[in-house]
C-alpha cells in the first residue's frame, strides 16, 4: 500500500531558493525600494533576501510555498511583457490561497493567464480566479450579471471587455447606462441642466473608458454616437441591436425597470449588468429589480452569473478591509 504523502506541521520552518535567467526584470519584480518583496513578506510573513540573480525565502513551510509560488507568477507575468503593480501583487498573493475556477486544485499562480482583455491602452489580466471567471462569461454569454462590492472589477472588466469588442468590430457601438439614484443626495439642487445634473452619477463608467482607450478617441467616439452614456431612464422604448449594453448599479433598479432594460435587447448584442444587492438605494430595498432578475433567469442558457466577494476587492488592500469589516457579523 503506497504511504500517503507527509505534510508539513505547523510551524516547520523551510529555506527556498529561486533563481531567474532574464536578471534585468528583477529591478521591476522587486518594485521600487523592494516594495513588492516587503508586501510579500509583510502579507505572508517570510523573509526574502535577494543575492543576484537568486532569492531566498524562509519562514513557515507553507507560507515559504506561497512566497515562492507569488514571485515565480509575477516573473512569468514579466517574461511575457505584462506589467506589475501593487494591485497586481495583492492580487497574486489573494490567488495563491485560492483554489482554481474548477475548485479541485491549487489555482498555478506561477503560469501566466490564459484569459486576458485586450484595448488600446493596456492588456487586462484576471487578479482573482473570480475575475477569471466573469472574464471567460464576458467572452462567451450574451447576458451576464455582476454581483458583488465595490473595488472587485465588475464595472471595468465589463467597459474593457466592451471598449474590445468595439475595436475589433464585433459591436457597432456601446451603450453604457446606470439608474440616477438619489443616495442621501437630491438631483433636484445640483446646478445646471439635465445633462450636468446626470453626470457625476455616470462618472465610473467615464472613468473606465478613459482608463481602456485614447481620450481623443473616447471624445470623438462619443461625438459621432458609437459610444453612449446615459441614465437608465433614457433606454426606453428602444431596441438595442449590434451593441454592447452595460447597465451598473443596477441594485438600484426597481423590477419594471429591470424588466424595461432587458427588453432592450436586440440582434448581435451583449448585455452585462453589474451590482452590489448589499447597497440598495432604493425607498423599498426589498423591491431591487437586481435581485428579482436573478432569482428569475439564473440557470437560462446563455446567461451567466458571477458572484464576487470581499476576497476579489483588488483596489487598495485597506479597501477590502474596509468592505469586509461592513459586511462582518457586526455589521
Amino acid at each position: 500500500m503506497p504511504k500517503r504523502p507527509v505534510q508539513a506541521e505547523a510551524g516547520q520552518k523551510a529555506r527556498l531558493e529561486l533563481v531567474f535567467e532574464k536578471p534585468y526584470l528583477l529591478t521591476a519584480l522587486f518594485g521600487e525600494y523592494d516594495q513588492n518583496l516587503v508586501a510579500i513578506e509583510n502579507r505572508l510573513g517570510v523573509y526574502i533576501a535577494a543575492r543576484g540573480n537568486k532569492l531566498q525565502i524562509e519562514g513557515e513551510a507553507e507560507a515559504a510555498a506561497r512566497a515562492r509560488d507569488v514571485l515565480q507568477g509575477l516573473y512569468n507575468r514579466l517574461v511575457v511583457g505584462q506589467q506589475i503593480d501593487s494591485g497586481a501583487v495583492e492580487a497574486v498573493i489573494a490567488m495563491s490561497a485560492e483554489p482554481t475556477l474548477d475548485g479541485i486544485i491549487r489555482h498555478d499562480v506561477s503560469e501566466p493567464p490564459k484569459v486576458m482583455i485586450r484595448t488600446r491602452k493596456k492588456t487586462i489580466v484576471p487578479r482573482t480566479a473570480n475575475q477569471g471567471v466573469y472574464m471567460e462569461a464576458l467572452a462567451r454569454n450574451d447576458l451576464i450579471f455582476a454581483l458583488g462590492p465595490a473595488g472587485t472589477g465588475k464595472t471595468y472588466l465589463a467597459v474593457a471587455q466592451a471598449v474590445s469588442q468595439l475595436i475589433t468590430g464585433s459591436v457597432d457601438r456601446l451603450i453604457l447606462s446606470r439608474p440616477a439614484v438619489e443616495a442621501g443626495e437630491k438631483l433636484g439642487f445640483l446646478p445646471g441642466d439635465m445633462k450636468e445634473k446626470v453626470d457625476p452619477y455616470l462618472r465610473p463608467l467615464y472613468d473606465a473608458l478613459y482608463d481602456t482607450l485614447p481620450a481623443e478617441q473616447v471624445e470623438r467616439r462619443i461625438a459621432s454616437g458609437e459610444i453612449e452614456i446615459a441614465p437608465l431612464a433614457f433606454m426606453r422604448g428602444r431596441t438595442l441591436a449590434n451593441a454592447f449594453i452595460i447597465l451598473d448599479e443596477a441594485q438600484n433598479t426597481t423590477i419594471a425597470q429591470m424588466k424595461m432594460f432587458l427588453t432592450r435587447f436586440g440582434e448581435g448584442s451583449r448585455m452585462v449588468i453589474c451590482g452590489d444587492p448589499k447597497q440598495v438605494d432604493l425607498p423599498t430595498p426589498g423591491a431591487s429589480g437586481l435581485a428579482d432578475a436573478v432569482d428569475k433567469l439564473e440557470g437560462i442558457e446563455g446567461i451567466a452569473v458571477t458572484r464576487f466577494t470581499t476576497a476579489d476587492v483588488v483596489r487598495h488592500p485597506i479597501v477590502g478591509r474596509i468592505v469586509a469589516a461592513y459586511e462582518g457579523p457586526n455589521a
